[in-house]
């Protein structure tokens, strides 16, 4: 057996001066940057992407709209390749249809897309909102006979024949934004199928660290609006060039330092789950279910201004998953804000 120290000696059979530091130091170096690589691996992707999903369930039956989802709904046509289609910014007070203009006046909007055929003349709109109504997609039910939360969440897209001309002028917007060809029109009809089967749940809420411009995004919204920017953001991938105009939309912050995140409906509330954070998360949305007293509605009121403003604690439901959200000023806040339309240019050279 060789002994320890016989190879690697120099001509005059003496160990080089500084070998072993230097290996030493070599092996230090590779160690700080496997932990660095680590710690950039562990760290969490800000904002959390939305997940897509490989199909689109059935809604549970215990899951009721007061209105019900796209009544007039019809298929997308397929157009002519010469056809040039029209294509028009809509928007619209909330709930319109039964409150007018008041919610207009918080600028509480909803967007939506509409197209005419040039060829036949023929109107569409094309919108994207919840199945359930705003409030089942925002929190959850309490079910008695179930351990967790029940969720109510699904949106989807609607398209029908016809624009509402009155809805939309009177107290909002319908103005033409672009002109496409039919072959466009009907690229972007296979994309709205791939977009609304396999993102199929809404997210009322953008959590951001301060109302501050560049702060950090920790959750993006995913509703009306976001479905019209995906759309706008689509047609220019594919050509369209559009008129240079003002369009604001409605988004509704949350503010806090960065999210815990807690973990999935098994892991939270299963049998071997976590029975005090359970507690805690149902504990939080209680005050949330729909009110039948005007005594009782009050007093949940007190109680979120509790959780909210004064303990500064919000759980969110997100990718169904939940997140531990602490609170800052100026917790939550209604914005209506520019995001111009996109330019072609800009669209094809960041893909």
């Amino acid at each position: 057996m060789a002994q320890a120290g016989s190879a690697g000696r120099g001509a005059a059979g003496q160990k080089p001066a500084g070998a072993a530091p230097g290996c030493a130091l070599w092996r230090w170096a590779l160690g700080l940057l496997w932990l660095a690589l680590a710690a950039r691996s562990s760290r969490r992707q800000w904002p959390v992407p939305y997940k897509r999903f490989s199909f689109r369930p059935e809604p549970d039956p215990y899951c009721q709209a007061k209105y019900t989802f796209c009544p007039t709904g019809s298929p997308i046509p397929i157009m002519k390749d010469d056809d040039v289609i029209e294509v028009f910014r809509l928007q619209a007070p909330v709930w319109e249809f039964k409150y007018g203009n008041l919610l207009g006046h918080l600028k509480i909007m909803h967007d939506a897309i509409g197209f005419k055929s040039t060829l036949t003349g023929q109107n569409y709109t094309m919108e994207w909102y919840e199945l359930f109504q705003l409030g089942n997609c925002t929190f959850p039910h309490l079910r008695p006979e179930m351990n967790a939360p029940f969720w109510c969440n699904q949106g989807a897209a609607c398209f029908f024949e016809g624009i509402d001309d009155i809805h939309w002028k009177e107290n909002g917007t319908l103005v033409q934004v672009a002109t496409i060809p039919g072959n466009t029109f009907n690229k972007m009809a296979k994309w709205v199928k791939w977009d609304n089967e396999t993102g199929i749940y809404y997210e009322t809420w953008t959590v951001q660290a301060s109302p501050e411009k560049g702060a950090e995004t920790w959750f993006e919204s995913y509703d009306c609006s976001k479905f019209v920017l995906r759309t706008y953001n689509k047609l220019a991938e594919l050509g369209a060039e559009f008129k240079k105009i003002e369009t604001n939309y409605t988004r509704i912050f949350l503010y806090s330092g960065e999210p815990t995140y807690l973990g999935n409906e098994t892991s939270i509330f299963g049998p071997t789950g976590n029975q005090t954070l359970a507690l805690a998360v149902k504990r939080f949305y209680y005050p949330f279910k729909p009110h039948s007293a005007t005594k009782e509605f009050l007093f949940s009121l007190l109680q979120i201004f509790d959780a909210v403003i004064i303990h500064r604690q919000f759980y969110l439901f997100y990718n169904f998953e939940y997140w531990f959200l602490p609170m800052k000023f100026p917790f939550i806040k209604i914005t209506y804000e520019e995001i111009p339309l996109p330019n072609r240019n800009n669209t094809l050279s960041g893909l």
